[in-house]
């Protein structure tokens, strides 16, 4: 778990320290250094290590040197400006907000960060304009993502401590996330995914289960509904990896409905009516959403638990599927 200074109290210099624990024992300079500091980008900790302002135990190191449980990081670099996003007047819908934390329900199709190919228009352009003290913050405050096209509850911070406490929840696994996730197949119970993702082998914009070289990953889930078809599940994270959810139920030829990157080409049920075919046609993203978040106030300590609807697209999408089950039972029992 990491340590730091606020910027406030040293702002010419950062002073961090950090202890390598067994999640990150084996793992390269850089990589282990990346997930301990998660404020900071993989180029800028590099630049650290090659400059010997990151050392292991007093030692400069190389970014590719293993390093091993119990190691201590430390960093004591000048400050550098943070690279300058625009505010964006884009309306949001604020859950929860005090001077602390604030809470989105984000919708589909709204990319968190700016980046290549999203340069603007993206939820941290729309906080900036909302909240100009989070520019002051690593990544606008944001502290955990949701992919472009998955709908629902993300938390940002507004201080530096909020900001601390929220990735210690992270790290420590004490941040509750739930989500509701739509699955191709007929599923008869829950379960748990344990399995680690890394980078796909061959398609390196995609994750993939990759048994050597990947992090731990485990998804807990349960039937919330189930259709003839598909099943609707609740879905909890005890890991937060890059498409997890979606990585794990495709490992297990349960892929997310919608899914144009995990999901394989669009399939249709057989006997399945127009009013269907043309839905799930028309669903062009994961059927994935971020029901529930639970966590604790970084400045009160207070336990809190956000929930937000369905986006209006899956809420539709699952009207129509339980609509096909009421008239499928019904053929049925005539």
């Amino acid at each position: 778990m990491a340590e730091g200074n606020s910027a406030r109290d040293m702002p010419e210099r950062i002073e961090l320290s950090a202890t390598v624990g067994e999640d990150e024992a084996g793992e390269r300079l850089d990589q282990a250094a990346a997930r301990l500091f998660p404020d900071y980008s993989r180029a800028r900790l590099q630049s650290w290590i090659k400059a010997g302002e990151l050392r292991v135990a007093g030692e400069q190191r190389r970014p590719r040197d293993r390093v091993t449980a119990g190691d201590r990081l430390t960093v004591s670099a000048e400050q550098l400006e943070e690279v300058t996003w625009a505010a964006q007047p884009i309306d949001l819908t604020i859950l929860h907000e005090d001077e602390h934390i604030i809470v989105i329900d984000k919708p589909a199709g709204l990319v968190v960060h700016p980046a290549a190919g999203h340069g603007d228009g993206t939820l941290v352009n729309a906080l900036l304009a909302h909240a100009p003290v989070m520019a002051t913050l690593p990544r606008g405050g944001i502290v955990h993502r949701l992919d472009k096209d998955t709908s629902g509850l993300l938390v940002a911070a507004k201080t530096l401590p909020a900001h601390r406490s929220l990735v210690e929840q992270l790290q420590a696994r004490t941040m509750g996330r739930e989500y509701l996730a739509l699955c191709l197949g007929a599923l008869t119970g829950g379960g748990t995914v344990d399995a680690p993702i890394g980078r796909h082998p061959r398609q390196r914009k995609k994750m993939a289960v990759v048994q050597h070289g990947g992090k731990p990953a485990v998804t807990h889930y349960r039937i919330a509904e189930r259709f003839r078809h598909y099943t609707l599940l609740r879905v909890k994270l005890e890991t937060g990896r890059t498409h997890q959810i979606r990585v794990h139920l495709a490992h297990r030829h349960n892929p997310l409905v919608g899914d144009p990157v995990y999901g394989g080409r669009l399939r249709l049920p057989a006997g399945a009516s127009d009013e269907l075919l043309l839905a799930l046609r028309a669903f062009r993203r994961q059927a994935l959403h971020a029901r529930a978040l639970e966590l604790q106030h970084p400045a009160s300590g207070e336990s809190m638990l956000f929930e937000c609807p369905l986006a209006e697209d899956f809420a539709a999408l699952l009207e129509v599927l339980q609509r096909e089950d009421r008239a499928g039972s019904a053929v049925r029992g005539s």
